[in-house]
């Protein structure tokens, strides 16, 4: 009977518009791991106990987290099942310190994946990607998936986002130049897919391969890796962009306002208030908010 709620409750989320990558296989297993102990409906008990075999803390409250939202959805029709508490504490944990980088790393970093280190289109491709994403913070994902018919004369069109949302992108006019140089090289190779990117194979890249030529360039580069301080990553490429883009806000309350809001939307964040994340996620941007708080308080003219 268990199974039965949790296909129902799954084909819903599914008809909603819900990809469901990881809860199909949680709450799957969760019904197996109740039927096993003979209960039909969810028991607070039962689905703490198999909440808590995951490993680390974070995975105990995302398997919970599952499990009640389920819940939710099936006492509406049956209150036999029981609503557990959220005993391994909330699902989404403090977000941690993004690697920010500097202009001079950026340029470190495509220089290094334009030295001969990769043979024939490679290196233009990955010195273009990493460019086009520190220059536009686009999502690594958005940037593989690009096609040419993409790449209008107002910008680049995002098809395939986190939240299935298209967007347009503006592009600045040096890097609409050096797509350009790119993309003629791009239009010699012997291949006949339309993805923008693409391997030495002619195939779209894969994003594992291209995470493993990012942390080779980043090594060869010389960024830093110091332990217990953020890594250098490729999302970092985007965080960075944000990052810089809010350090241009303009004074004044509501320009600030339209200033992020224009910002969340060229991210494609669902939320601006993954946006104001940014404002407390390097130690120069806290400084700043610092220094506009003490002006206020103080009286002092901005």
């Amino acid at each position: 009977m268990l199974t039965d709620a949790v296909e129902s409750y799954l084909a819903v989320r599914r008809a909603c518009g819900f990809e469901l990558k990881y809860q199909v296989h949680r709450l799957r297993s969760f019904a197996a791991f109740s039927g096993e102990r003979a209960k039909s409906y969810v028991c607070s008990e039962t689905a703490i106990e198999w909440a808590g075999l995951a490993r680390s803390a974070g995975e105990r409250a995302r398997r919970l987290g599952d499990v009640i939202q389920f819940a939710r959805y099936a006492r509406a029709e049956d209150p036999r099942h029981e609503l557990p508490p959220a005993a391994f504490g909330p699902e989404n944990r403090g977000r941690p310190v993004p690697y920010i980088f500097s202009t001079q790393q950026i340029e470190r970093l495509v220089q290094a994946a334009h030295q001969p280190v990769y043979q024939d289109l490679r290196r233009d491709t990955f010195s273009t990607l990493f460019a086009l994403l520190a220059c536009t913070g686009l999502r690594v994902s958005e940037a593989i998936h690009l096609r040419f018919a993409d790449i209008t004369p107002d910008g680049l069109v995002i098809q395939r986002t986190k939240f299935r949302k298209s967007r347009l992108v503006p592009l600045h006019e040096t890097a609409r130049a050096q797509l350009a140089v790119y993309l003629e090289r791009r239009r010699r190779c012997a291949s006949f897919d339309d993805h923008v990117f693409v391997s030495s194979r002619g195939t779209p890249l894969v994003l594992g391969d291209v995470e493993r030529a990012f942390h080779a360039i980043a090594t060869k580069a010389g960024l830093p890796r110091e332990s217990g301080r953020p890594r250098a990553t490729l999302h970092a490429l985007r965080h960075s962009f944000a990052v810089r883009a809010l350090e241009t806000c303009p004074d004044g309350r509501d320009r600030i306002t339209q200033h992020m809001l224009a910002l969340s939307t060229y991210l494609g964040h669902s939320k601006v208030a993954d946006t104001y994340w940014y404002l407390e996620a390097t130690p120069q941007l806290m400084r700043k908010i610092a220094e506009r708080c003490e002006s206020f308080v103080t009286g002092a003219q901005p």
